[in-house]
C-alpha cells in the first residue's frame, strides 16, 4: 500500500484558508456516499494491461469503509469503467495515446462481458449498493454515467472517493464532484495507482484545492461519531 503523509505545508496552507486541518469533520450520514471508482480485474490484476497491483492492497479499507457507510445509512456505489461509447473513433483523443495493438487490447477488455470488465472478486458488494457505469475518466463528466441521478435520489451531499487509479478516474471523479457542489473526500490510503509519486502528487492536490483527504481509520471513526450524534438528536 502507498504510504502517504500530507506535506506539513499544505496542511497549514489550508489551515490559515479555513481555519482547521480538515473540510470534513462530521458527517451528514445519511446524504454520504462511498464512491468506489473502477476497482476492476483489468485495473488490478498483473496480467492485465492497465493494472495497478497494488490496489489489490486497499480492498480491505475499501470493504471496511463500506460497512461504515452502509452501517451508518448511507449508500455504496460500484463504478465500473466501460469502452467508450458504439466505436473507438467516439474518443479518438484517447486512441492516440495507445499504440494499435495496445488500444484493440484495453477496448476488448472493457466490455460488459468481458471477465476484466468485472469488479475486483474480493470485494464485498451488497445487493443493497448501487452499481454504475462509466465511459470516461470521471463519472460526472457529461455523457459519462448516470452517478448524479443516482446521488440526487438517494439526496446525498458528501462523497467519499476510493479505487483505482488515485490520479486518474479517482481524482477525476472527486475533483468534478466538487466543482458541482458535492462536498468531496478522498481515501489516502483507499485509493492506489502504479507510482507513490503519483499518489502523493494528486492527493496533494486534490487537498489544496478540491476537496479533504483523510485515511480509511480517520473517516471510519468520524462516521461512527456522527451516527452516534444523529442518533441521540431523533
Amino acid at each position: 500500500m502507498h504510504k502517504f503523509e500530507m506535506p506539513k505545508d499544505y496542511v497549514q496552507r489550508v489551515i490559515d484558508r479555513q481555519g482547521r486541518a480538515h473540510t470534513v469533520e462530521s458527517f451528514d450520514t445519511k446524504r454520504t456516499a462511498l464512491v468506489v471508482v473502477d476497482m476492476q480485474i483489468y485495473f488490478m490484476r498483473e496480467d492485465q494491461l492497465g493494472a495497478n497491483p497494488i490496489a489489490q492492497e486497499i480492498v480491505p479499507n475499501v470493504n471496511r469503509l463500506a460497512d461504515a457507510v452502509r452501517r451508518s445509512g448511507g449508500i455504496v456505489i460500484w463504478i465500473q469503467n466501460l469502452a467508450p461509447y458504439e466505436s473507438l473513433e467516439s474518443w479518438d483523443v484517447l486512441r492516440e495515446r495507445f499504440t494499435d495493438d495496445k488500444i484493440d487490447r484495453r477496448w476488448a477488455a472493457m466490455q460488459r462481458d468481458a471477465e476484466p470488465f468485472q469488479l475486483w472478486p474480493g470485494l464485498d458488494v451488497r445487493p443493497e449498493d448501487k452499481r454504475v457505469v462509466k465511459r470516461r475518466f470521471s463519472a460526472f463528466i457529461q455523457g459519462s454515467s448516470d452517478i448524479e441521478n443516482v446521488l440526487r435520489d438517494a439526496n446525498i451531499k458528501t462523497i467519499i472517493v476510493t479505487g483505482v487509479a488515485t490520479n486518474v478516474c479517482c481524482e477525476s471523479t472527486a475533483r468534478d464532484a466538487m466543482m458541482l457542489n458535492y462536498r468531496s473526500m478522498m481515501v489516502s490510503d483507499g485509493c492506489a495507482t502504479a507510482t507513490d509519486e503519483e499518489h502523493h502528487a494528486s492527493l496533494s492536490n486534490f487537498y489544496i484545492q478540491f476537496g479533504d483527504v483523510q485515511t480509511t481509520d480517520e473517516i471510519i471513526a468520524r462516521l461512527d461519531a456522527s451516527a452516534r450524534r444523529n442518533q441521540a438528536a431523533e
